[in-house]
């Protein structure tokens, strides 16, 4: 049995991938900063079959990624799939002659530094598992690839973070790991037709075994 590990994993996009990829027989690494909730959505999913487990990091430290990541991976087997969709916090979003240089350092912390931790971590195990195996699922607000003058700290960093998926791209998809990124514009709404979880769930499920985009975006607004 190989993993996916989802990093920011909640109650919404996290939960529909962890139940979709579970579904095909992965396990399912849950990573968050809370303990607690990880091991209520560990229990409910156990109950609909799904194999999963929760591992605290913080975003903001590198180590503690890594070191999430490690666990997964001894507890649950190795890691083919990585997905990086932590929630930015609010205070990310400020408008943009607002923005002074100390508010800059947590979004490029949590949108920068914490994935490149992460595909550090997780790299040399897909590498293992051979070409056509490995994936590394980038989510994105919309402000990954249009910026918005109020939200100037996500824009900064997202563009940064998108800038680095895309040459891991490039580089890696020369070994047959796939790197993508999905987009999407506005909030996640339950019922909607482009933006239920389950929906978006299934579109990171297609980038993962379809293997042949690098950008999937849903809405612009």
């Amino acid at each position: 049995m190989t993993t996916i590990a989802i990093i920011g994993a909640g109650s919404g996009l996290g939960a529909a991938v962890a139940r979709r990829f579970g579904a095909e027989g992965f396990a399912v690494a849950l990573i968050s900063r809370n303990q607690g909730r990880l091991d209520a959505l560990a229990e409910e999913l156990g109950k609909e079959g799904v194999h999963a487990k929760g591992f605290t990091a913080d975003v903001r430290n590198p180590a503690s990624i890594s070191s999430a990541l490690e666990q997964a991976t001894e507890t649950l087997g190795p890691i083919e799939v990585l997905q990086y969709s932590p929630l930015p916090q609010k205070d990310f979003m400020r408008p943009v002659l607002e923005t002074t240089p100390a508010d800059l350092v947590g979004p490029i912390e949590f949108s920068i530094y914490g994935p490149v931790a992460a595909v550090h971590q997780v790299v040399p195990g897909m590498r293992f598992l051979g070409e056509n195996r490995g994936t590394i699922l980038f989510v994105n607000g919309g402000s990954a690839v249009k910026p918005g003058r109020n939200v100037t700290g996500t824009s900064v960093a997202f563009a940064g973070q998108a800038a680095y998926a895309e040459l891991l791209h490039e580089v890696l998809g020369e070994e047959g790991i796939q790197v993508s990124q999905l987009i999407i514009g506005g909030r996640i709404i339950a019922g909607d037709p482009e933006k239920d979880p389950d929906v978006l769930a299934g579109i990171l499920w297609d980038l993962h075994t379809r293997r042949d985009r690098f950008r999937y975006q849903v809405s612009e607004d």
